[in-house]
């Protein structure tokens, strides 16, 4: 049998960010966590992802975060392959968090580079090594996000040559400006060493990013229901019926990139019984009222499972 490629990659379709779902007070609600991924599952998602920056991961200790890793994973308990968000500043600690995920059952691991602040940055070079570094500690698909949280250029000519290096490099979620230019080359350039050409930043990208070539897509977990028609539709060669699904979908998808971010999924989950509590850890706010009222309006009109699944 061949090795995957991005013809026939191990991975691909929706893979939503799971958000991490707080108490009021601010401690993790792990019944609401399981109740938020057994939505997730029956929504559709091909799989998941864990611990990204719209699971707030940013505001997490690391003790919270080998629980929410344990607890998910155990509770997933192999139903869709999940994804589990590894970076840190320190390619040794990116390294021992990766093998840990590895350990506890993650298909993959999702890792930025080495950033800390607005300005704390290192090198090509660096950036290669600690890469290199990661992708020698596990045996499961690392995959590179090229986001412009970072504020590191990851250049075409980088990611191409790190997939042909490291045998764990396959994956790479790219959700830069003129990202679906950038997919295109990546697959040029690095042909079958790509094997995961990812969209990412909620989809609002995401029909460019199919023309391009994805084979994946990183989401927000409030409507997987909708986000899977459309890449199911154009995968499957029905390109007119996935244009209308996109169409249909891109209000509620425009409303969460640009209007209510990672809290998006977490007032939709709340709105539809799935969970009690949609605020975030402090001191980020909560989201607005009328932000709220717009998202549910779009939402209502589309009729997600997100709103009946609890019923």
């Amino acid at each position: 049998m061949s090795s995957p490629s991005a013809r026939h990659p191990r991975y691909r379709g929706v893979f939503p960010v799971v958000p991490t779902i707080f108490h009021a007070d601010g401690t993790l609600d792990l019944p609401g966590q399981r109740r938020c991924v057994d939505f997730m599952i029956d929504a559709g998602s091909n799989g998941l992802a864990i611990l990204a920056n719209f699971s707030e991961q940013f505001a997490l200790s690391d003790a919270e975060r080998e629980i929410l890793t344990h607890d998910i994973l155990t509770h997933v308990a192999g139903r869709v392959p999940v994804i589990v968000t590894t970076t840190h500043f320190s390619s040794a600690v990116c390294a021992a968090r990766s093998r840990q995920a590895q350990d506890l059952g993650a298909a993959m691991v999702m890792v930025m580079p080495p950033y800390h602040g607005a300005t704390l940055r290192v090198g090509e070079a660096q950036v290669l090594d600690f890469y290199r570094t990661v992708g020698a500690a596990v045996d499961i698909p690392v995959m590179i996000q090229d986001a412009p949280m970072s504020g590191t250029p990851l250049p075409v000519t980088l990611l191409a040559r790190l997939a042909q290096e490291v045998e764990t490099i396959r994956y790479f979620k790219v959700e830069v400006p003129r990202a679906a230019d950038k997919l295109r080359e990546l697959i040029a350039l690095g042909g079958e060493a790509i094997e995961g050409p990812w969209d990412g930043e909620e989809g609002i990208t995401l029909w460019a990013d199919l023309e391009a070539g994805c084979t994946g897509a990183m989401t927000g977990g409030g409507f997987p229901d909708g986000m899977r028609a459309i890449f199911d539709a154009y995968h499957a060669g029905r390109r007119d019926e996935a244009y209308a699904l996109h169409e249909r979908w891109a209000p509620l998808i425009n409303w969460e990139n640009r209007q209510a971010g990672f809290l998006a999924a977490k007032a939709l989950m709340q709105a539809g019984g799935v969970i009690a509590c949609g605020a975030p850890r402090a001191p980020f706010p909560d989201i607005s009222a009328g932000v709220r009222e717009g998202l549910l309006d779009i939402a209502r009109r589309l009729d997600p499972l997100v709103l009946r699944w609890a019923r």
